[in-house]
């Protein structure tokens, strides 16, 4: 298109080329752009019966709220989508191997509870998923070897849509305003032992969702 605009420049034409591509276009000599296609998000699955779809996902704990600064924390946690029933566990590592050790606690946890886990949801994180490793693509994480042991299907979300998991994203939110605003922790065993009587109580606090029943009470009507 320059091309044509310095020929037409040098014949005598004085307008600017963006004048000339502006007539063009209003002429139809210009060829069309192919419009992108828009995603449009699938309306997302509601589940059905507790234990139907578990979202497990990882929380660092704020570096203001741990006393030891060699020391690092992160918060496992795991939520049924169908009660909002949610399990929390306290690890000193971000790994596959914790993600594993925390599987294998998250069912047997709501085993005792009347809760079968058929399913659980994570995002592509490395402590779940070799997804979108270069070198490791088409090996197995430990977590997903205990997943596939256990007999639990392992569903990862869209890439870079952690709305899919907006269940556990929430909770980690409300985490942050109730519980690791105003606590500090000296050590993994101490932030365990806080960590468990928060677990209590957040699954004892009544949501709108749950038509304002905490999610132990709304457990109770399908076990």
């Amino acid at each position: 298109m320059i091309e044509l605009w310095y020929r037409l420049k040098k014949r005598g034409y004085t307008r600017r080329p963006e004048s000339l591509f502006r007539v063009m276009r209003k002429l139809g000599m210009l060829p069309q752009k192919e419009k992108k296609s828009v995603y449009k998000p699938k309306p997302y699955e509601q589940m059905t019966y507790p234990g139907q779809r578990i979202q497990v996902d990882v929380k660092v704990v704020p570096r203001r709220c741990i006393t030891d600064p060699e020391l690092h924390l992160f918060q496992y946690t795991a939520i049924d989508e169908f009660t909002r029933l949610r399990f929390l566990a306290a690890y000193p590592e971000q790994s596959t191997y914790s993600s594993a050790d925390f599987l294998k606690k998250l069912v047997k946890w709501y085993a005792r509870r009347g809760l079968h886990v058929e399913c659980v949801q994570t995002d592509n994180g490395f402590e779940f998923t070799n997804r979108f490793s270069n070198s490791k693509r088409d090996i197995p994480t430990l977590f997903e070897k205990t997943a596939a042991q256990l007999g639990i299907r392992h569903k990862l979300i869209r890439p870079y849509t952690p709305r899919h998991n907006g269940k556990v994203e929430r909770s980690h939110r409300e985490d942050q305003k109730r519980f690791y605003s105003c606590h500090r922790f000296y050590s993994l065993d101490d932030f365990a032992n806080q960590l468990s009587i928060h677990n209590r109580r957040s699954n004892n606090f009544p949501m709108r969702p749950l038509n304002w029943l905490s999610p132990s009470h709304f457990l109770i009507q399908f076990v």
